[in-house]
């Protein structure tokens, strides 16, 4: 679920900001808008982990994760697609990746996204209240993405729901080889492309899908679209 087109011209990493300012600030130096300078990772919400401890959990995990598999930093540049340089910026926790990069990242490594995050304690009933939940915004503005289930807890499954903007377009490149996903509209309209498919779906359509091939995410219409979006990982 990483947004490629259109491709934006930013470096792979995105250095590490202080809070973002509020909305209507002016830009900062160099004509970029604050959006623009800030993280594509941005935590709403009261209660809420902070945006520096966000960064400080990704890249532990991220360094764990890959070192319990025995790559090194080359191997996961091979594995990912992204460079050894930003890999090691990630891991030391000197950027706030994209939300592209950490869907390569965990592609490289083979485990949910979730598992990026770090899973939470698992119980028989693992309650996410509304407060608690990490919500993923793109720099731009355009996708919120906020994940309704507790890291960990379902095993190879993870459910979000998808907010596009009027005209947003969300894409992503190949997830692991046996990776599904399905899609329901639940306001608004959505452009589904799938390689080289396009479905076009209202509000109480739902589609599945391989999700190892690329697919993207369209909202052709004026105002915005709600989606819910399951991914099912091979185990």
């Amino acid at each position: 679920m990483a947004s490629r087109t259109p491709r934006r011209p930013a470096s792979e990493a995105v250095p590490a900001a202080s809070a973002p300012r509020p909305a209507g600030a002016e830009p900062e130096s160099g004509g970029r808008s604050s959006a623009e300078a800030a993280s594509e990772i941005a935590l709403l919400g009261e209660g809420d982990i902070g945006a520096a401890e966000l960064t400080r959990r990704l890249a532990d995990n991220i360094r764990t994760l890959r070192k319990a598999r025995g790559y090194s930093l080359d191997d996961m540049a091979r594995r990912s697609g992204v460079s050894r340089a930003s890999l090691s910026q990630v891991e030391t926790a000197k950027t706030n990746p994209t939300i592209a990069i950490l869907w390569k990242i965990a592609a490289g490594l083979e485990v949910p996204f979730s598992a990026l995050l770090g899973a939470d304690k698992t119980e028989r009933v693992s309650v996410l209240r509304r407060p608690d939940q990490r919500v993923l915004r793109s720099a731009d503005g355009q996708l919120e993405s906020r994940p309704l289930t507790p890291a960990g807890t379902l095993g190879g499954v993870e459910v979000y729901e998808l907010r596009l903007a009027p005209r947003a377009v969300h894409s992503s490149e190949p997830h692991a080889p046996g990776t599904g996903e399905s899609v329901t509209v639940l306001v608004g309209q959505l452009r589904l492309r799938v390689a080289e498919e396009v479905h076009d779906l209202s509000a109480g359509d739902t589609a599945s899908f391989a999700a190892d091939v690329p697919h993207s995410y369209e909202n052709p219409g004026r105002t915005h679209t709600l989606v819910h979006n399951v991914i099912v990982y091979q185990r």
